[in-house]
């Protein structure tokens, strides 16, 4: 589990393409603290460390990721030299600054829009298909690994705009420092998790 709080932007070192993916990706994490088998969420994916290691470029752990992975998240679209939102495991009496996130992405969606409000910047997004339902103004939501805060959210009309739900989000200046976020554009995919609490509720009030 984690909480959406990013704790550190790693990087793409070295892609190996199988019939899946090996990832390694440099951080400021001491790889000496990193258990083989633990669990980070990379970009919102929660992943498996299987290696880890220092050498004259930092420290650096690696993940295997699986075809079924890299074709429903962005992780297909890493590179060398992508930077990833980073974040350890939520461990029990961890201070739970965002809310609570599994680290399995619902869908890709996309940035719409970027615009500055007053010293933030302003988000539009648009969800994928069928998870619109899951989003709600003042509700959280998770993006790329972020635990964020919904201000609107807009429901396609007849006329209106084409594709899915959009809705913004305002990211301070601190976040855009300390995440890729200050490093998005227009046009870019993000991973997005849905709350946990609007997918049991969305259930429990789901009618035969």
């Amino acid at each position: 589990m984690f909480t959406g709080i990013i704790t550190d932007v790693g990087r793409i070192r070295a892609v190996e393409r199988r019939g899946d993916a090996r990832f390694t990706i440099g951080t400021a994490y001491d790889a000496e603290g990193i258990d083989l088998g633990a669990s980070i969420a990379c970009a919102g994916c929660c992943l498996t460390v299987v290696d880890k290691g220092h050498d004259e470029a930092g420290n650096w752990f690696a993940v295997d990721v699986s075809a079924e992975s890299l074709a429903c998240t962005t992780l297909g679209t890493w590179s060398e030299g992508t930077a990833v939102n980073l974040e350890r495991a939520l461990k029990a009496g961890d201070e739970l600054g965002g809310h609570i996130v599994s680290g399995h992405v619902d869908g890709v969606g996309h940035i719409v829009d970027i615009r500055p409000d007053g010293d933030s910047m302003r988000f539009a997004f648009e969800a994928p298909e069928g998870l619109g339902r899951f989003i709600a103004p003042k509700g959280s939501v998770t993006l790329n690994g972020t635990s964020l805060t919904v201000n609107e959210v807009e429901d396609p009309k007849p006329g209106g705009n084409a594709g899915g739900t959009r809705f913004g989000i305002n990211i301070i200046p601190h976040t855009q420092a300390v995440t890729t976020w200050g490093m998005a554009k227009a046009g870019d995919p993000v991973n997005l998790e849905i709350d946990m609490l609007a997918r049991y509720v969305a259930r429990l009030v789901q009618k035969d």
